[in-house]
């Protein structure tokens, strides 16, 4: 129980810098999104809907800083973050949430696959130390030196342009209407291979490296010498004994991995002209559109808050070291 009301403790007073950081970073920037919004229109904007627009984006003059932070907090519990002027004045949380699904079902594929395929074959390769398996390391290393568009690009050359087997840009057939249709669900798989690949090839090595690594640490301890002397079954010492301990430094980097998912993978999406998370933040951030920038950091934050929970429950689980520890 200590352990868990510590952890709540600081998650939730993480939560409260992180949104109070999002409200008052936006607001030490040069400028206000009032004035980039005046300049986006040439100064076509009456006095009265300047003041309306300080209002709507929480810039009322008439209100002390503290009490627009107070405000922020009330419309936050209310689920309002705003709206979004580069986006016709849409409401920021519809803006997101149209990009959102794009990047967590591409990102979030890629990430679990990547993760699973380099654990297990981490831990395989760890288990099967100084044979022909090792080799398999240096080659998924070479790849994840490669920096994402480099990889994305080569990607693209072979399969789409060279061989044509796959699209090489967008989500979907430009002209489709989205619905859940096999027709269309066919179009989005094959327009999220490539990207997909390319998450894959490029953070596979640092899974199986840190698994192997893992591994072979754990392979001179003592409770595996035991396990082997009581004849057990190889595999069954490898899995429930060896890798169920190695895993759990990689526990915590997945969950770090699945916060960022919502961040999504800004290179890989300009490469692909893929419409998630990454290139609309890059948008926001090129048009100083300061509502939807802090929307977006504001579900970042606390996606990886929340990946870190569910990290720090199925460590506690795993290994209940973990709590004794901080008892």
């Amino acid at each position: 129980m200590r352990y868990a009301i510590r952890k709540t403790i600081f998650y939730v007073f993480t939560a409260w810098a992180a949104i109070t950081i999002n409200f008052f970073l936006p607001r030490m920037l040069k400028g206000d999104p009032v004035s980039a919004y005046i300049n986006q229109h040439q100064g076509q904007i009456s006095p009265e809907a300047v003041e309306s627009l300080k209002t709507l984006f929480g810039l009322d003059e008439d209100k002390t800083l503290i009490q627009q932070y107070f405000d922020y907090w009330v419309l936050l519990f209310k689920g309002d973050l705003g709206e979004s002027f580069s986006k016709g004045l849409a409401p920021v949380t519809e803006v997101i949430g149209n990009a959102l699904p794009w990047t967590i079902g591409l990102v979030g594929i890629a990430t679990i696959i990547s993760f699973a395929v380099g654990t297990l074959g981490g831990a395989y390769i760890g288990w099967k130390r100084g044979s022909k398996a090792d080799a398999i390391v240096p080659v998924t290393t070479f790849l994840s030196a490669v920096p994402y568009f480099w990889m994305g690009l080569i990607i693209v050359s072979v399969f789409s342009n060279t061989l044509g087997w796959f699209p090489a840009s967008h989500a979907y057939d430009k002209g489709a209407v989205p619905s859940l249709t096999f027709d269309f669900i066919s179009q989005v798989i094959a327009h999220g291979f490539l990207p997909i690949v390319t998450i894959v090839l490029s953070s596979l090595g640092g899974w199986i490296l840190g698994m192997r690594n893992q591994m072979v640490t754990v392979l001179d301890e003592d409770y595996i010498t035991v396990a082997e002397a009581k004849g057990l079954r190889p595999k069954r010492v490898m899995l429930a004994y060896a890798a169920r301990n190695a895993v759990l430094p990689q526990l915590q980097s997945f969950a770090m991995s699945l916060g960022f998912i919502v961040g999504g993978t800004l290179v890989m999406e300009l490469v692909f002209s893929y419409p998630g998370v990454g290139k609309l933040l890059l948008d926001a951030t090129n048009s100083k559109d300061y509502p939807l920038m802090q929307g977006l950091f504001l579900i970042i934050t606390l996606t990886v808050l929340i990946a870190n929970i569910l990290a720090d429950v199925a460590y506690a689980i795993l290994d209940p070291r973990t709590r004794q520890s901080e008892e």
